[in-house]
C-alpha cells in the first residue's frame, strides 16, 4: 500500500436508518473512514454493531423501504455513490466493487450453474462473448483454487462443499477485476480448517491483484493475521480505528480492550474461563446523544451520559471515540 496515496474509497458522515412499525432504528450513525489502494481494512464488532449495514449502504444493497441512507458522502471513482443513478450504481456493483456475502448457499442462485453465475457479470460489465466469458470463468475458478475447473463450470451450487462455494463467491466478486473487494464475514459458517484456507487464499489474491479489501468480522484473531488497519464499531458508530499492530498493542477504547480480553488464549491454566462483556448492546431506536458503550464501561463517568464523544486523535494514525484517556488514566479535558 503506497504511503500518501489518495483513497480509493472515502466515506464521510454516513447515516442509515430503518423505518419499522415501532419507529426508526438508527443502524449507522455518522460513520467516516477511507480506504487506500491495496489496503486491507478490518471492520470488527459484535452482531448488531452496524458493520454489514454500513458496507451495504455504500453501494445501494439495502432494500428501500425500510432502509434509508439519510445523509453522508461515499466518494469512489470521482462520483458520490449516494447521489449516483441506478445505472451508475449497476456499473460499479460487481464490476469495480465486489461483494462477498456471509452465506454462499443463499447468495448463489441454486437453479443456475456456477459457470453461468461467474460468466454473467463478465458479459454484462465487460462485454465478453460467451466463449471468452467461459474461458475467463475457468481462469477464475483456477485462481481461487478449485480443481478441474473446466468440468466444474457445469455444476450447481449444491454440488460444492461450503468452502468451495465460498471460493466460487470470491471468484464471482473478482470476475471484473474490482478496485475494492468487500468481504462480509465470509468464513463465519466454515470450519476452522477451511477458514484458514480461505484466509490464505485472500492473502495470495491480494498480492497478485493489488486490490483494496474491506474484511468484516467479529473475530479479532482473524483480523490480526490479515489486516493493515482496523476499524472497531459499536452501536452503529466507529469507536476506534488504528493500524493493526497499534490497535493490538495500544487499545484506547474500553470496548476494544474488552473485545481483546474475549480472545481465547492457548496459554495459561486450563481452568481459565472465557471472558465475556457484561451487559447488552444499546437499543438504537433514537439518535445517539450519549456514549453508546457507557452502560457496559468500567471507566464511564457523568459526561459519558450527557454527550456522544467525538473521535480523538491519539497519534500514530490512531483515533478513539472516548472521553477517558487510556494513556493518562484520566478523563480528557477537551
Amino acid at each position: 500500500m503506497p504511503d500518501g496515496a489518495l483513497p480509493v474509497l472515502d466515506v464521510k458522515d454516513l447515516k442509515t436508518v430503518f423505518k419499522t412499525r415501532v419507529g426508526e432504528v438508527h443502524a449507522v450513525n455518522n460513520v467516516s473512514f477511507s480506504l487506500k489502494p491495496g489496503e486491507l481494512l478490518g471492520v470488527v464488532g459484535e452482531s448488531g454493531s452496524g458493520k454489514s449495514v454500513t458496507m451495504m449502504s455504500l453501494i445501494g444493497l439495502l432494500p428501500s423501504p425500510p432502509a434509508e441512507v439519510r445523509r453522508g458522502q461515499v466518494l469512489f471513482g470521482g462520483i458520490d455513490l449516494l447521489q449516483a443513478t441506478e445505472d451508475q450504481l449497476r456499473a460499479v456493483r460487481g464490476a469495480r466493487i465486489g461483494f462477498v456475502f456471509q452465506d454462499p448457499m443463499t447468495s448463489l442462485n441454486p437453479v443456475f450453474t456456477v459457470g453461468y453465475q461467474i460468466a454473467e457479470p463478465l458479459r454484462t460489465h465487460m462485454g465478453l462473448s460467451k466463449a471468452q466469458a467461459r474461458q475467463r470463468a475457468v481462469e477464475l475458478l483456477e485462481l481461487v483454487g478449485i480443481p478441474d475447473a473446466g468440468r466444474r463450470l457445469g455444476d450447481y451450487p449444491h454440488q460444492f462443499s461450503g468452502g468451495m462455494r465460498q471460493r466460487v463467491m470470491i471468484a464471482i466478486a473478482l470476475a471484473c477485476d474490482p478496485e475494492v473487494l468487500i468481504a462480509d464475514e465470509p468464513t463465519t459458517a466454515l470450519d476452522v480448517t477451511i477458514q484458514a484456507q480461505i484466509l490464505e487464499l485472500v492473502k495470495e489474491l491480494r498480492q497478485k491483484l493489488g486490490m483494496a479489501i474491506v474484511w468484516i468480522t467479529h473475530d479479532l484473531g482473524v483480523i490480526a493475521g490479515i489486516a493493515d488497519r482496523v476499524m472497531v464499531m459499536y452501536g452503529g458508530q466507529v469507536v476506534e480505528q488504528a493500524p493493526v499492530k497499534e490497535l493490538f498493542g495500544n487499545p484506547q477504547h474500553p470496548y476494544t480492550r474488552a473485545l481483546l480480553t474475549t480472545i481465547p488464549s492457548v496459554r495459561g491454566p486450563r481452568a481459565d474461563k472465557l471472558t465475556v462483556i457484561e451487559g447488552q448492546p444499546p437499543m438504537m431506536t433514537a439518535e445517539p446523544t450519549a456514549c453508546p458503550f457507557r452502560d457496559r464501561c468500567d471507566v464511564a463517568f457523568d459526561r459519558c451520559a450527557r454527550e456522544n464523544p467525538p473521535r480523538y486523535d491519539v497519534g500514530n494514525g490512531h483515533d478513539a471515540a472516548c472521553f477517558f484517556d487510556a494513556n493518562t488514566g484520566a478523563p480528557r479535558h477537551a
